[in-house]
This record gives structure tokens, C-alpha cells and sequence, in this order.
């Protein structure tokens, strides 16, 4: 049985393998150092990061993180990056169930849209699209920029047509768009 709890400072080496296992050689690195940064980084509002465990292990990890938009404090929205899962455990629904409950959690909480940069058929089944980030800029410019997705969670008017988007510091690098 699968159980998900929030992460801690604790689960730092837990993450660093985690990640280590469900990257390539080429990602694995710098995945991981953006899942263990977010692990640290203080943020207001609070970065939401959790942890899926079979048997006490865990075998799963996700992390939300608030982003921003200049003069519009209303705004309450989050990107999701990174996600995890052992790939032992992958294809059993680890990674739905994380997806799942960080976006319940969120909407909960009142914000109002997450996004993603990924795999539009993976987050596609959660409700992310490329619609729901148009007019939202990503913070530097994309590689795949079919993979700019959100999903709203309650409805707000867009001010202007484009409004770029700020992020934590753990996700300020251009390498990782």
C-alpha cells in the first residue's frame, strides 16, 4: 500500500537516490540538485513537497513551488517540478497518486493555477494543457515549448495578454528550460 506524507529535511538522502535512479545520465544531476534545493529552499508562500512510501520506503517524490507574476499579488499559482518515481515502481500509479493529491492539496488552498514543464500526454490526464499557460511566459525561453502546460483550479481574468512568470530560486536557471 501506498501512503504519501509531506517531505523534510530528513528525506534528503532518500531524494538523492531517488533521483538518481529515475533519471538518465544526462538529467540525473541536475534533477536531483533542483528536487534537494527545493527540500531547503524557504519560500512564502511554502514550497509543497511530498513523498510517496510503500512499506516506509520511499518510492515516489513530488514538489510544487510558487510562482509569481510583478503587480499582481492576487495571483496565487505553483509549478510542478520535479517528479519522481523508483523505477521499480514505475506504471502502478506512484506518480498519478502524487500528481493528484499535491494538486487537491493546492486547490484547497485556494491557488488558482500550477504549471508544468513536461510530457504533454503524461500531465495531459490531470487536466494540464498548452491553452491554460497562454499568455503565461515561463521564466526564460523554453526548449520544448510544447511541454509550457497549466491546469486552472479556480477561474481568474488574465490582465494582459502576455505577463511573464517569476520563480523560486531553486528554478532560476536557464538550463533547466
Amino acid at each position: 500500500m501506498t501512503t504519501i506524507r509531506p517531505a523534510t529535511r530528513a528525506d534528503r538522502h532518500a531524494l538523492r537516490g531517488l533521483y538518481r535512479r529515475a533519471f538518465s545520465a544526462d538529467e540525473r544531476e541536475p534533477v536531483t540538485q533542483v528536487a534537494l534545493d527545493l527540500l531547503a529552499e524557504q519560500a512564502t508562500p511554502r514550497i509543497l513537497s511530498l513523498i510517496a512510501e510503500v512499506d516506509r520506503v520511499a518510492v515516489g517524490h513530488i514538489a510544487f513551488s510558487p510562482i509569481w507574476i510583478a503587480g499582481r499579488e492576487e495571483f496565487r499559482g505553483y509549478i510542478l517540478a520535479p517528479l519522481a518515481v523508483e523505477p521499480e515502481h514505475q506504471q502502478r500509479g506512484i506518480g498519478s497518486g502524487l500528481v493528484a493529491a499535491g494538486l487537491r492539496q493546492l486547490s484547497d488552498e485556494g491557488v488558482i493555477r500550477v504549471f508544468v514543464y513536461g510530457d504533454p500526454a503524461y500531465y495531459g490526464r490531470f487536466g494540464f494543457c498548452a491553452e491554460a499557460a497562454r499568455g503565461y511566459l515561463p521564466p526564460y525561453p523554453l526548449h520544448y515549448p510544447h511541454g509550457w502546460q497549466a491546469v486552472v483550479l479556480q477561474e481568474q481574468a488574465l490582465a494582459k495578454p502576455s505577463v511573464p512568470v517569476g520563480c523560486v530560486a531553486s528554478l532560476n536557471h536557464p538550463q533547466l528550460w
